[in-house]
């Protein structure tokens, strides 16, 4: 005996769950039949009618299923519809996490060299329509008799003359059948001529090589511009190094085009330094939820994750970008102008100051440690593989099945990103979402760069190249910090500076006291040097200035701000604005 498809055996109707057949297709990966459409579009409407929000912010079935009273039917019903409902908004928080562990996964990526040879470009010529090449090729020739003209016959007897050689029959039948096939030839030639002609394919080949030539000229004069523009950036000109920079950051950001974070250039002749400053993704980027659940009264809840958690997943891609834009200025600077770099990490809302969310400030040296190198978790973070999150199955916090932080949102301690920039000692805000900036390495000002405004490393560059002019050299810093720097150096003697030197820099507004130059006297005492040189962006206290003119304290050279200001200017050909003139 047989029954319909959609019938019992026992006569009745078999009646599905609403949203059940989609989900069925959805999981297989397969699109919904045509004429199923706009049953599956009524069942989502009635599904989202059904489901209406509590007043705690879940969602529970409308009507009175599940109230006391209800008809079983319905109970079962409203309960299928939300657990439809839950699953299909899980499945689109795990999207968003599959998403961010693609970008994490594309922003470790190493970035190709974008230097001068790069950039260069090479002519190749296009062939004609015919076949033959334009500009580039030879058109086609007049045949010429050399070509044809029959080898003279061998020298048998040297005593007969020349001319009796050509009188020889063999010889005359060659020449004959040369000049016969010369003469058609050249029939032939001009008969190819007088049809290019006719067909107007001399005139569309004419063009084609003018075409040739510009496209030939073009090639040649954006290399001669670029190498100019090579000239400039290795004398450092500020507009050819900024250029190049943005140009290498462009192509950087070539991986995560979907995830936009221009980061924008500027450098400072003054200390051979680039300032870049970054713009972070936004805060949203990092997913606040796990999922949602179907709570036992029929509610659906939002899992949302721990903040330590989300926090954690937006600094590992602040950190990513951050060395990925220090790497690309790294790979670029093939030249060596540049002796270090400063990246900013900004936060931009509309309608909010910016915040800077992470600094650093790296030599020459530190730059080479910024490659990452891609280890398991973050080849599983492209994947759906066993530690990716695709493979969840219930809404519990990424990372916190066994307690051990596995998978794609690690400990953020322990990301080689964020271990790699505390490497280059630099400051990261502990939460993005508390909004706790920190302070920049260095800023952006007006065209005279202030000393204020230089990182630790700019500010260490600059006391090291003026005093490596006025003759010190063999330089070992002994301490270095925000404030300044504590080196001594080596003069030669019969230079200006000769001699065990003790040299103690520093920046600010506030005026040196004479404990500091007692202090001097004795680290140089310590050090068995022969002179200390104590330098300022501000200004000596009277006292300081007495002491210093002392007995036993000759030895002790006092510079302040002014002083700097010129020793800048003399060595270097460089304004610089310290301490004690803000207005400058």
């Amino acid at each position: 005996m047989q029954y319909a498809a959609e019938d019992r055996p026992d006569g009745t109707a078999a009646v599905l769950q609403p949203g059940f057949l989609a989900s069925v297709f959805r999981d297989l990966g397969a699109e919904l039949p045509e004429h199923a459409l706009p049953e599956q579009a009524a069942r989502e409407q009635a599904v989202a009618a059904e489901v209406a929000p509590a007043p705690d912010g879940s969602e529970s079935p409308a009507g009175q299923a599940g109230q006391p009273g209800s008809p079983p039917d319905d109970e079962v019903a409203a309960h299928g519809r939300a657990a439809a409902l839950t699953h299909h908004r899980t499945l689109t928080v795990r999207a968003e996490h599959e998403h961010l562990a693609d970008l994490l996964r594309r922003a470790a990526l190493p970035v190709s060299a974008m230097d001068f040879e790069s950039q260069l470009r090479r002519y190749e010529p296009r062939l004609f329509a015919d076949g033959s090449e334009g500009a580039a090729g030879a058109e086609d020739p007049e045949p010429a008799w050399a070509d044809f003209a029959p080898a003279e016959p061998v020298d048998t007897d040297p005593d007969q003359p020349p001319s009796r050689r050509l009188l020889d029959s063999g010889y005359q039948r060659e020449l004959a059948q040369a000049r016969l096939g010369h003469q058609r030839a050249l029939r032939e030639w001009r008969t190819r001529r007088a049809e290019a002609a006719d067909s107007g394919t001399q005139v569309a080949r004419a063009a084609h090589d003018e075409a040739e030539r510009s496209r030939a000229r073009a090639v040649q004069e954006y290399n001669e511009s670029l190498e100019e523009c090579r000239r400039a950036y290795r004398l450092g000109e500020p507009a050819a190094v900024e250029s190049l920079l943005e140009r290498a950051l462009a192509a950087a950001e070539g991986s995560t085009q979907d995830l936009p974070a221009p980061c924008r250039a500027l450098f400072r002749p003054l200390t051979r330094t680039a300032v870049l400053d970054l713009d972070l993704p936004p805060l949203d980027v990092a997913p606040s939820l796990d999922g949602y659940r179907l709570v036992a009264d029929g509610r659906i809840e939002p899992v949302p994750r721990a903040a330590a958690d989300r926090a954690s997943d937006y600094l590992r891609l602040a950190a990513r970008l951050a060395l990925r834009a220090l790497q690309a200025a790294d790979a670029v600077d093939t030249d060596e102008v540049l002796s270090g770099v400063v990246l900013n990490g900004w936060l931009r809302v509309l309608g909010a100051e910016p915040l800077c969310l992470l600094s650093v400030d790296a030599d020459r040296d530190a730059l080479a440690r910024t490659r990452l190198v891609l280890t398991a978790p973050d080849t599983a973070a492209g994947s759906a593989g066993p530690a990716g999150p695709a493979d969840r199955t219930d809404p519990t916090p990424h990372g916190e099945e066994d307690g051990t932080g596995h998978g794609v949102y690690a400990d953020a301690e322990q990301d080689e990103a964020l271990v790699r920039l505390r490497e280059l000692s630099a400051v990261v805000t502990p939460d993005p979402y508390t909004g706790e900036p920190v302070t920049p390495c260095a800023t952006v000002g007006a065209a005279v760069p202030a000393t204020a405004e230089l990182s630790p490393n700019e500010f260490a560059h600059l006391v090291r190249t003026v005093l490596t002019a006025g003759g010190l050299t063999g330089w070992s810093v002994r301490l270095r910090g925000p404030a300044g720097l504590v080196a001594t150096a080596e003069g030669a003697r019969g230079s200006a500076l000769p001699g065990r030197w003790v040299v103690w820099a520093s920046r600010g507004s506030d005026e040196v006291a004479a404990e500091e130059v007692r202090t001097l006297a004795e680290a140089v005492r310590e050090e068995g040097a022969e002179r200390g040189l104590r330098l300022t962006t501000g200004r000596f206290a009277e006292e300081a200035l007495d002491l210093a003119a002392a007995e036993g304290y000759q030895r002790i050279h006092l510079i302040d701000g002014p002083g700097l200001r010129e020793l800048a200017q003399t060595h270097l050909g460089l304004p610089l604005t310290t301490a004690d003139r803000a207005d400058d």
